[in-house]
């Protein structure tokens, strides 16, 4: 599977010219024809405008729905179109929208761990649903920046099977080897790829780290970026997941009946 990361730099609180960069860059990088091409965390409005981010934010999805149902349509790639600040019955999401090659919304997912050191929390509904999809078949899960900070909810999707994990985030540069870290650990634990798209440049008064890359299930790291806005594009070799998994086989081994994290 080939997947080209959008390590995307974007406007504090300018949707409107968001969605038009998002777009010239999906453009940009399907000209490598990759199977997959993602995007960072709430980038039509940046993380995040506290003021007036009713108003700033998609209204159900429909703007997202719109722009790359078209994309992946014409450009016959699937899209992981991060998450977008986003309005649903009267309360704001964080959410992520992924679209296979015929332009179908194949998947939805409402951050769950809301990052209460910036008020996250005060401002957006947390999710209550883990996603679980298929892109060519192949057997996916997301999750929003802070969530990669809880095995928890990262293990209940992959013992339902998934070959790759896609995190979208607007991760600090504060705080890039957690970032670092976090994801080659999820990989290497969960024996799965992990194609991490963060955002770079600056949202309001925090700095992004950039950095975003794809792991294997060694833990490897198969491609990554520097800190400042591009496009990375790599392949990732699924036929290696069977002979890791079979070698050290920690699914197989997992006591759960002992496991008490509630």
């Amino acid at each position: 599977m080939k997947v080209s990361l959008i390590q995307m730099d974007m406007k504090f609180a300018s949707p409107d010219e968001n969605f038009a960069h998002a777009e010239e860059l999906i453009r940009q990088a399907a000209q490598s024809h990759p199977d997959v091409i993602t995007l960072p965390e709430t980038w039509n409005v940046g993380f995040f405008p506290k003021e007036n981010l009713a108003e700033l934010s998609d209204k159900d999805g429909a703007r997202v729905k719109e722009t790359f149902s078209r994309l992946a349509s014409e450009l016959n790639v699937n899209i992981v179109a991060g998450s977008v600040s986003n309005v649903r019955d009267g309360k704001i999401y964080n959410t992520a929208f992924v679209f296979d090659r015929k332009g179908t919304c194949v998947a939805e997912y409402d951050k769950t761990h809301l990052f209460s050191p910036s008020g996250e929390h005060e401002y957006f509904q947390s999710g209550d649903h883990t996603v679980r999809f298929e892109l060519d078949g192949v057997p996916c899960g997301l999750i929003i920046c802070y969530d990669v900070r809880f095995p928890e909810l990262i293990r209940t999707i992959t013992v339902q099977g998934i070959d790759v994990l896609f995190v979208v985030a607007q991760w600090p540069s504060l705080r890039r080897f957690h970032w670092q870290a976090l994801n080659q650990a999820r990989a290497i634990e969960n024996q799965c790829f992990v194609a991490c798209t963060n955002s770079c440049g600056t949202a309001g008064e925090t700095k992004n780290a950039g950095y975003s890359a794809v792991y294997d299930p060694w833990g490897e790291l198969v491609g990554g970026c520097g800190p400042n806005e591009m496009i990375l594009t790599t392949d990732m070799d699924l036929n290696i997941i069977k002979g890791i998994r079979s070698s050290i086989n920690v699914y197989r081994d997992r006591q759960p009946g002992l496991y008490q994290v509630n």
